[in-house]
């Protein structure tokens, strides 16, 4: 890696564990994108960046997860942007909701899997530019509730009331999807997946209420959630781990379920299903 100043984008920045993820790499001295749908929603947490820490070079990028051609345009214009990406964190996401995304997916599997599946090996290229980066993707231990992916209901609209279930499938896309990245990527890109505790953020805004404020007393701070992030992205001691799973800043055992052949079956689906047209 060179001695120049680092470069990390963090997907879903503006709220939760990512807005905290994006303040301490920040205070870290890096130029942090905050990838998110909103600027009105994104620039109250730059600023609060730029107020915590001292640096200036904080900045947005338009990405929704939710339609490919918004995930396509700022894989675009993150190229125009830098020449190199050496933190990438894929946190952005969402849990109890239903619906279909802008190409017709299950909307958990759609926005938490499809989207960064797409925005990712878009811009790898980026993170392997200056000789190798990290890519962190903000699993679940929810993915221990799936026992396979069916590939026909993710091309349907959320069959559950709740979308949990679905959101757990997502989740066990993320560890798969991180297993067959590093697989697929040389030996010097990092590439971890991780569940961050049980925590209080944003990803529960679709819980019905009074459910939701119940959920969050019992639920950790995005303080806490954040350390294993962060722990992917900037420590050592991670580097020998490439494609494993943490949870709470250990190393864990994935769902059984998170085969080779699975992780193999999912990238080429995903990849048919965003390809262009």
């Amino acid at each position: 890696m060179s001695q120049q100043q680092r470069i990390s984008l963090v997907t879903g920045a503006n709220t939760g564990i990512g807005l905290v993820t994006a303040r301490e790499l920040a205070l870290r001295g890096d130029r942090v994108i905050l990838a998110c749908r909103s600027l009105a929603k994104t620039q109250p947490a730059i600023d609060a960046i730029v107020a915590a820490t001292g640096n200036a070079d904080v900045e947005f990028l338009q990405l929704d997860l939710a339609d490919f051609d918004s995930v396509r345009a700022a894989a675009a214009t993150l190229h125009e942007r830098v020449d190199t990406l050496d933190v990438l964190v894929a946190n952005g996401g969402l849990a109890g909701q239903r619906g279909r995304t802008t190409q017709g997916f299950e909307i958990a599997f759609g926005v938490n899997h499809l989207g960064h599946f797409l925005f990712v090996t878009e811009v790898v290229d980026l993170v392997e530019a200056d000789g190798g980066g990290r890519i962190v993707i903000v699993s679940s231990d929810s993915h221990y509730s799936a026992d396979g992916i069916d590939f026909d209901a993710v091309r349907e609209p959320t069959s559950s009331i709740s979308g949990l279930p679905e959101y757990g499938v997502s989740k066990l896309a993320n560890v798969l999807f991180a297993q067959e990245l590093a697989r697929r990527l040389p030996d010097s890109v990092f590439v971890g997946a991780l569940h961050p505790g049980v925590i209080a953020s944003d990803v529960w805004r679709r819980i019905p209420w009074p459910v939701r404020p119940i959920m969050k007393r019992f639920m950790n701070s995005t303080e806490q959630g954040a350390q294993t992030s962060l722990l992917l992205a900037t420590s050592d001691e991670v580097l020998a781990h490439r494609g494993a799973f943490w949870s709470v800043c250990e190393l864990k055992e994935p769902n059984a379920a998170a085969t080779p052949e699975l992780a193999a079956e999912l990238w080429r689906r995903s990849e048919a299903w965003t390809a262009p047209g």
